[in-house]
């Protein structure tokens, strides 16, 4: 089972903490694979006060920081503040020792300031970027970054970037099918990319709301095996070509182009995981017209090919048993 540790502190925001804790606090089983151990840790065990007012109780002391596999960082309370030597020498040797590390949001200037993104790049909450290289020049700072993942380092802008990128490490660990699950119960975007704008005015709006911009990305999101262009988008919503790609960036938070090619990627990457049709098939699926297509967009952003990515996968979840208590009909009613 796969250990995750969240580091708690003083005057921590209990949203921040809650939000790796609802994510990887998910009941995995019930959708079929190995759910996560989670553990909270802080300085000492016992009553620690949050931002907010109120004290919440932690069972554990970062000495059981050794136990996990990855390692979480919440929102520091204050990037002002240096992290006590007794916790950045706790993340210095998980990862000596080959733990993943996540900082999210102000949990970057822990990370960084342990030495951890030293010559790396990171992300963090925009307000504090400046701050942020001030500090800590022999960082590369990427300003505009929803979340990076370096693989065994992962850093992430604010709050809805947090989610955003705890649900991608459960999409690398578990499948882009399970990471969607997990964020339709809880009523997220299934996937924004990592190198998506944070600048994003307002949440897309839902089906049927009266808003012709959500109606049509929702029309669009079903017919992505068709082809798709700003003129027919724009037409769908009855706007102005002009007016639409305004609009479209203000509410996405990135181009029409680098939308349309992370919704056919997820497509893809779900018809990869949980069908059997062939790399062909898929590729007409999910809108990219030809396989070689497909190859050359699905091995640039993911690094490596589809037909590798499937294989890893069916690998992946041939290294365990499969637990479902819901009847085949249920398992997607989610």
């Amino acid at each position: 089972m796969h250990t995750i540790a969240i580091v708690a502190f003083e005057g921590i925001s209990p949203f921040h903490l809650s939000v790796p804790c609802i994510v990887f606090g998910d009941d995995l089983l019930k959708l079929g694979v190995p759910r996560y151990r989670l553990l909270i840790a802080a300085e000492r065990a016992g009553t620690i006060r949050t931002m907010s007012g109120f004290s919440i109780e932690v069972e554990h002391e970062l000495s059981r920081l050794s136990e996990a596999d990855t390692i979480v960082v919440p929102a520091w309370n204050d990037p002002n503040t240096r992290p006590s030597e007794n916790l950045l020498e706790a993340l210095r040797a998980a990862r000596a020792r080959g733990s993943r590390l996540v900082g999210l949001c102000l949990g970057t200037f822990v990370l960084a300031e342990a030495g951890l993104l030293d010559g790396r790049s990171a992300s963090t909450h925009w307000a504090w970027a400046d701050e942020f290289e001030r500090t800590y020049p022999q960082v590369a700072l990427n300003r505009y970054a929803l979340y990076l993942d370096e693989g065994d380092i992962l850093t992430s802008a604010g709050t809805a970037a947090a989610i955003d990128c705890c649900l991608h490490i459960v999409r690398n660990d578990h499948g882009a099918e399970i990471a969607n699950r997990i964020a339709r119960r809880l009523v997220v975007a299934p996937h924004r990319h990592g190198d998506q704008a944070q600048y994003i005015e307002a949440p897309l709006p839902a089906p049927g709301s009266g808003d012709p911009l959500g109606t049509t990305i929702a029309w669009a999101i079903e017919h992505l095996d068709e082809p798709l262009s700003l003129e027919r988008l724009a037409e769908h919503a009855g706007m102005s070509l002009r007016s639409f790609t305004r609009h479209f960036r203000k509410k996405t938070g990135t181009t029409f182009t680098h939308w349309l090619l992370a919704q056919r990627l997820a497509v893809a990457q779900r018809l990869l995981e949980t069908g059997t049709c062939s790399v062909d098939h898929v590729a007409e699926m999910a809108g990219f017209g030809s396989t070689v297509s497909l190859r050359q967009h699905f091995t640039r952003v993911f690094s490596i090919s589809p037909a590798s990515y499937r294989r890893q996968f069916q690998n992946k979840k041939s290294s365990y048993t499969v637990v479902s208590d819901r009847k085949p009909s249920e398992a997607t009613a989610i």
